[in-house]
């Protein structure tokens, strides 16, 4: 597959799950973060993130983000990844400074870069829809240096857990301007927003380096010349002056004239974000019985769907089980 020279991705692999601790508990009874389990007993999350990358961007240009508190279970599984792709935080100091530092590293090797952003916990149905949809906001962000690229996956329901964008007019095939984010609403009020043409904000954007670091200047500035250069003895010490900073709340928001939001059709995504996302990701792979052997041969630390199972959460809510080898 042919990729374009100055492409990169950027795997977001550096968050703790909080809210789904209690399925991805290993049989030790130790926390294992989302992104380093499996769905169904194949890949990990993370790994279906990294192919994913591999379908925008060449191997030598998949970076990913891990988090030095998590070393014991990406040290494994991120083991094929060259050590230069694989950017280290010392401390989680939110997702603001999850994404600066790679970026960073990223612009140092090719100032040109045009950067490819994409968490490494979602589940895609149709990784083909996706692909095309990356690689459009890949084009869209190579030919605009100025934008930062969306995409909003098109809802298949009015979902109170989902994020959402809601654009100035509505296109299948064009970006347009972002008008407002919408964060969980209420079920009315999803329903009018879905009416509207709203899209779940799957946070995954496309945007040049220079783009993206341009977010950060400003009241962010003196963080971004502290990082920049750092090695990693240095890095540390960095990040234990820093406070937490939100991604979206703030830095994202403020900049709305320089967003533009990409529909994605319907392609069964989801984040995997609460019981019922996964337990609905699941039904899904019960239709793909060769899913897991297709990935027989990825390390994984524990298997949602065995421990959905085995915690019966239908009870309580639709969703996903686990269970670890």
């Amino acid at each position: 597959m042919k990729h374009r020279f100055n492409t990169w991705a950027l795997v977001l692999a550096g968050g703790n799950g909080s809210r789904l601790q209690r399925l991805t508990r290993n049989r030790q009874g130790v926390v294992v973060p989302k992104q380093f389990c499996s769905l169904g007993g194949g890949a990990s999350l993370v790994h279906e993130a990294l192919q994913r990358a591999a379908a925008v961007a060449p191997l030598q240009q998949v970076c990913a983000v891990v988090a030095e508190q998590h070393r014991q279970w990406w040290t494994q599984i991120l083991g094929h990844v060259p050590d230069n792709n694989l950017i280290v935080q010392p401390l989680n100091r939110g997702t603001a400074h999850g994404i600066l530092l790679p970026l960073l590293r990223i612009a140092e090797r090719d100032p040109d870069a045009t950067v490819v952003l994409l968490p490494a916990d979602h589940y895609v149905r149709d990784e083909q829809i996706m692909a095309t949809s990356l690689r459009r906001a890949a084009e869209l962000a190579d030919s605009d240096r100025e934008s930062i690229y969306l995409l909003g996956v098109a809802p298949d329901e009015p979902d109170t857990e989902m994020g959402y964008i809601l654009p100035v007019s509505r296109s299948p095939v064009q970006a347009v301007a972002v008008l407002r984010f919408i964060e969980k609403p209420s079920e009315i009020r999803a329903r009018v927003l879905l009416d509207q043409g709203a899209l779940w904000n799957a946070f995954i954007m496309a945007a040049s380096a220079r783009a993206l670091l341009g977010l950060f200047e400003g009241k962010h500035s003196a963080t971004v010349a502290a990082m920049r250069g750092c090695d990693a003895t240095t890095i540390e010490t960095v990040y234990q002056r820093l406070s937490n900073v939100d991604f979206s709340r703030d830095i994202l928001q403020g900049h709305e004239s320089l967003l533009k939001v990409l529909a994605v059709p319907h392609c069964g995504w989801t984040d995997l974000g609460t019981p019922k996302g996964i337990g609905l990701a699941l039904e899904h792979l019960r239709k793909e019985d060769n899913r897991a052997a297709r990935h027989a041969d990825f390390p994984m630390h524990v298997n949602l769907a065995d421990q959905f199972a085995r915690l019966d959460l239908n009870r309580q809510a639709p969703g996903p089980s686990i269970s670890q080898i």
